[in-house]
C-alpha cells in the first residue's frame, strides 16, 4: 500500500540493534496491558532489538530462570483482545529489599538487559526508579561477589526505565487516562444500564459500589455517564448534613415521576471527619428516612475483567510504541520517564515528578485538605466534578439567574450515539444559566415546519444512556428553507442556536452564517458540536459517536476472528462505514489487530493489493491462523469489497480461505460508550457556557445582535485543547466534495498499524512525545481531557 511522506523516517534514525528490552507488568492487572506488551514487543523487534518477557512482574525478575523469556513476533499474536495480562503480574516483597534487587540485577545482566519497560501503578514505577538509581552500585556488588565479570560494569553501566501506567482507577497524576480505565468504565456502565431496567420495573433505589480505594475517578465519571442521583468519592466528602440533602434529592426526583434512583459510592468514600461511608450505610439510610425499596450491588473485580475497550487498545498500542522510542532515545543522564496522554497527544514526563504529585494528593486527603486534593488530581478531575454538580443538582427557581434568552437545540445529520447526552447537558446547563431552552424535532426540516417546543429539566432525565437521537434528526440543509426558518426564529424569539451533528451540521452552520446578510434573525450566537460516527468534521480530532462505532467494529472483529479458531487458516474482509473518511477503518484496524486497512485518503493499486496478499500468505505459513483486512466503504470505486474478497480468495488458494462481512448500520446503533457519554456531556456544557458569554456580550439596546465570525463557531478538540473555531475559517481546511478535512491527525497512526502487522514501513517520529515537566495544572488540561 502507498506510504504517506514522513518528515523523519524513524527506522533510519533510531536503531535498536544490539539492545535488549524487557517488558513486565506489575501490581494490579488492567485491561489493555496485553495490547501494551504486544506493541512493545513488536516495535522492539521492528527496530532490531532483542525483546524479553519478564513473567510475574518483579517476582519473576528476582527469581530469574524461565521467568525471563525471549519474545518472538508470534508470541504476542491473539493477545490484543484478551483482558488482564498474559505474562502475569505479582506483588513482590522481596524486590523491596536490597537483596531482592541485587538478584534482579544479576538476572538482567545475565541476559544483557539494560532497558526496562514497566507497566503498572505508582508503586511499581517507584520501585523501578529506585532500581535504576541503585543499578551501578548493584553491579559493583555483583562483581565483588564474583557473580559477574568486571567488564560487565562498563558494558551494562546504565539501566534505562520507561513506565506506562496500567491502572483501572486512573489515580496517577500526569496523564489524562491510564490503561484500563476506559474498559473499567465500560463494565460499570454495562451493569448500571442493566440495573436501570429492573430498578424501573420495581421503583427501586440501587446503591452501586465501585472500585477506588483512594481515587473517586471511576465513581465520578460513571455517575456523570449514567446521570446518577448522588455520588460519594474520597477526594470530596459531602458536607455535614449530607444525609438529609441526599434524601431530599431522591424524594424530589421521585415526586417528578421518576421510578428509580441510582447512587454510586466509591469503595474509599468518607465523610468530612474521615469516617468511611459504605454502600450498606447508604442503603440503611435511604430505607430508614424514605422507606424506598433499596438494593446494594458491589461490582468488585468485574471492573478489572473482560475484553479491553477500543480506547484502551489504541491507547496501549500508542503508549507501547512511544515507550520503545523513548528507550532508544534515552541516555545515561535521562531521568526515568512515564509515557502519558495529554488530550489526544503522547507526552513523556519525568516518572518521579508524577509519583510525587500522586503522593501529594493522598497527603492532602489525609490532612483533610479536600479542595486541594481535587485540584491536585488535575483540571480534568476538577472539571468532571463541576460538570456533575451542574447537571445532577437542580438549583431552586429562586436561585437561578434570569436571562430572558431563548436557546434552541437541534440534531442534524445521521444519528450518533452520545447525541442525547449532549442535548441533556445543553438543556440542563442552559436552565442553570437562566435561559429558556427549546428543542427542535427532526433537524432543520422540523425547524421550518415549526416543530419547536420548550424543554424542561425533567424532560431530559435518563437521556444520557440512550442511543440514536431522541429529538429526531434529518440530513436536510437549511438553504432551501431559510426564509421559513427565519420566520420560526422570529416567532419563537430564538436568541441562540446549538447544533449537534456531523458534516451536514457543519454545512448548515455555514449556510446560516451566509444568510446573516439577508436575515437578521441569524445574527445570533451559533455553535456546533461534532457528532458523527465517521469522525469527518473539520476542526476537530474527535466526534461524539465515533468511539461507540469503534467499539462496535472491534467487538464484531473479535467475534469474527474467534469464529475461525480451530479451523483452517482464514482471512476476513470487513467493510466499515465512514463515507470517504477512513477513520473507522484505520483506527478500528489498529484496535482489532488488522493486517491491512484500505482507505480513500491513502490511494492504493493492484500492486499494493498483491503485496498485501503475499505478505499475509507468508504470515499464514508460520503460526498465524487468522488474518483481518478492513475496507472503508468508499475507499475505491473499482476495488470493491467483493473484488478484494475474490482477489484474496483466488491468490490465497492452498494457504488460506477468505470470508467477507459488511458491518453496515450496526456501527450506528447501540447505547453510547462511556467515552461518548462524557465527551458529549462535557463539550455541550462548555458550549452552553460560551453561548451565555456571547449572549451577554452581544445584547445591546434590548436585543441580541451578533454578526462577527467568532459568533458562529464549531467547538472541536485540537490536540491538547477544546477550541471554538469560526466555521468560516474552517472552509479552507475542508474537502467539500468528499466531505472530509484536508488534514487528518489519525493518518499518522497508519504506519503504526502496519508495523504491528509486520510490514516494513517508515514511521514519522516528528510528532512523538518530548520530555516535559509536570505542572500542577497544565494549560487547558480540563479542555484536553478528551471526554474523560
Amino acid at each position: 500500500m502507498a506510504q504517506p511522506d514522513t518528515k523523519k523516517v524513524f527506522f533510519e534514525n533510531l536503531s535498536g540493534t544490539g539492545k535488549a528490552i524487557a517488558v513486565l507488568t506489575s501490581g494490579g492487572d488492567a485491561q489493555g496491558m496485553n495490547a501494551a506488551v504486544r506493541a512493545v514487543v513488536r516495535m522492539g523487534l521492528y527496530v532490531g532489538a532483542k525483546v524479553y518477557f519478564i513473567h510475574e512482574g518483579y517476582q519473576g525478575m528476582v527469581d530469574g530462570g524461565e521467568n525471563i523469556e525471549e519474545a518472538s513476533w508470534e508470541s504476542v499474536s491473539s493477545m490484543l483482545q484478551v483482558g488482564g495480562t498474559v505474562i502475569g503480574s505479582a506483588r513482590c516483597k522481596e524486590f523491596r529489599s536490597h537483596e531482592g534487587r541485587l538478584k534482579a540485577a544479576h538476572n538482567l545482566v545475565l541476559q544483557g538487559i539494560t532497558n526496562l519497560c514497566v507497566i503498572g501503578g505508582d508503586g511499581s514505577l517507584t520501585g523501578a526508579n529506585l532500581f535504576r538509581e541503585e543499578w551501578s552500585g548493584l553491579l559493583t556488588e555483583l562483581v565483588d561477589q564474583g557473580l559477574i565479570e568486571a567488564d560487565a560494569v562498563q558494558k551494562y553501566s546504565a539501566l534505562h526505565i520507561v513506565g506506562m501506567v496500567g491502572s483501572i482507577d486512573n489515580d496517577f497524576c500526569g496523564t489524562d487516562m491510564t490503561i484500563g480505565t476506559d474498559s473499567a468504565l465500560h463494565r460499570i456502565i454495562e451493569v448500571v444500564d442493566a440495573i436501570m431496567t429492573t430498578a424501573q420495573s420495581h421503583q427501586r433505589t440501587f446503591v452501586l459500589e465501585v472500585m477506588g480505594r483512594h481515587c473517586g475517578y471511576l465513581a465520578l465519571v460513571s455517575a456523570l455517564a449514567c446521570g446518577a442521583d448522588w455520588v460519594l468519592i474520597p477526594e470530596m466528602p459531602p458536607e455535614d448534613g449530607w444525609e438529609d440533602k441526599m434524601c431530599q434529592k431522591l424524594s424530589a426526583t421521585r415526586s417528578r415521576g421518576t421510578r428509580l434512583n441510582i447512587i454510586i459510592v466509591a469503595e474509599g468514600a468518607i465523610d468530612r471527619h474521615g469516617t468511611p461511608i459504605t454502600s450498606g450505610i447508604v442503603k440503611d439510610l435511604v430505607v430508614k428516612c424514605l422507606g424506598f425499596d433499596t438494593r446494594v450491588t458491589i461490582l468488585g473485580h468485574v471492573q478489572r475483567g473482560g475484553t479491553p475497550s477500543a480506547f484502551d487498545r489504541i491507547l496501549a498500542s500508542r503508549m507501547g510504541v512511544e515507550a520503545v522510542l523513548a528507550l532508544l532515545e534515552t541516555t545515561a543522564n535521562t531521568p526515568a520517564c512515564v509515557v502519558s496522554l495529554c488530550g489526544n497527544q503522547s507526552v513523556r514526563l519525568p516518572l518521579m515528578e508524577c509519583v510525587q504529585m500522586t503522593q501529594e494528593v493522598q497527603r492532602a486527603m489525609d490532612g483533610k485538605r479536600f479542595e486541594e486534593a481535587v485540584k491536585l488530581r488535575g483540571r480534568s478531575f476538577e472539571n468532571n466534578l463541576r460538570t456533575y454538580k451542574l447537571l445532577a443538582h437542580r438549583k431552586p427557581e429562586s436561585e437561578l439567574p434570569v436571562s430572558n434568552f431563548n436557546v434552541a437545540v437541534l440534531n442534524v445529520g445521521a444519528p450518533a450515539a452520545g447525541m442525547n447526552a449532549a442535548v441533556r447537558s445543553a438543556v440542563r446547563v442552559g436552565i442553570s444559566e437562566g435561559h429558556k431552552m427549546f428543542a427542535v424535532s427532526d433537524g432543520f426540516e422540523g425547524f421550518y415546519k415549526g416543530q419547536i417546543r420548550e424543554i424542561k429539566w425533567a424532560d431530559v432525565g435518563g437521556w444520557t444512556g440512550q442511543g440514536g437521537s431522541l429529538l429526531g434528526t434529518k440530513r436536510t440543509l437549511p438553504a432551501k428553507h431559510v426564509e421559513k426558518i427565519a420566520e420560526q426564529m422570529r416567532m419563537n424569539n430564538i436568541n441562540a442556536l446549538l447544533i449537534v451533528g456531523g458534516f451536514e451540521a457543519f454545512e448548515s452552520l455555514l449556510q446560516l452564517y451566509e444568510a446573516r446578510t439577508t436575515y437578521e434573525e441569524f445574527c445570533i450566537p451559533m455553535c456546533m458540536l461534532p457528532a458523527t460516527i465517521s469522525n469527518n468534521v473539520p476542526g476537530t480530532d474527535l466526534s461524539i459517536g465515533a468511539d461507540t462505532a469503534l467499539n462496535a467494529i472491534v467487538e464484531t472483529c473479535d467475534r469474527i476472528k474467534q469464529s475461525a479458531s480451530g479451523t483452517k487458516r482464514r482471512v476476513f474482509i470487513i467493510e466499515t462505514m465512514g463515507g470517504y473518511c477512513g477513520y473507522l477503518a484505520s483506527v478500528g484496524g489498529l484496535a482489532a489487530g488488522a493486517d491491512a486497512a484500505y482507505i480513500y485518503e491513502e490511494p492504493f493499486d493492484i500492486k499494493d493489493l498483491q503485496a498485501n496478499v503475499e505478505h499475509l500468505t507468508e504470515k499464514m505459513k508460520t503460526s498465524i491462523q487468522r488474518g483481518l483486512v478492513l475496507r472503508n466503504e468508499n475507499c475505491n470505486e473499482n476495488y470493491t469489497t467483493d473484488f478484494i474478497y475474490q482477489l484474496y480468495s483466488e491468490e490465497g488458494k492452498g494457504v488460506f480461505d477468505s470470508r467477507k462481512n459488511v458491518l453496515g448500520h450496526m456501527q450506528q446503533g447501540g447505547a453510547p460508550s462511556p467515552f461518548d457519554r462524557n465527551f458529549g456531556t462535557k463539550i455541550s456544557a462548555k458550549a452552553m457556557q460560551w453561548v451565555t458569554k456571547k449572549l451577554t456580550e452581544t445584547f445591546r439596546h434590548g436585543r441580541v445582535f451578533a454578526n462577527t465570525e467568532d459568533s458562529c463557531c464549531l467547538l472541536g478538540m485540537r490536540r491538547r485543547a477544546l477550541v471554538f473555531q469560526p466555521v468560516v475559517q474552517l472552509k479552507d481546511e475542508t474537502d467539500f466534495v468528499h466531505r472530509i478535512p484536508k488534514e487528518q491527525w489519525w493518518l499518522k497512526l497508519r504506519p503504526l498499524m502496519k508495523i504491528l502487522a509486520k510490514y516494513k514501513t517508515s514511521y514519522d517520529v516528528s510528532d512523538s512525545g518530548q520530555l516535559e515537566h509536570v505542572i500542577r495544572n497544565r494549560p487547558k488540561e480540563s479542555d484536553a481531557s478528551v471526554a474523560m
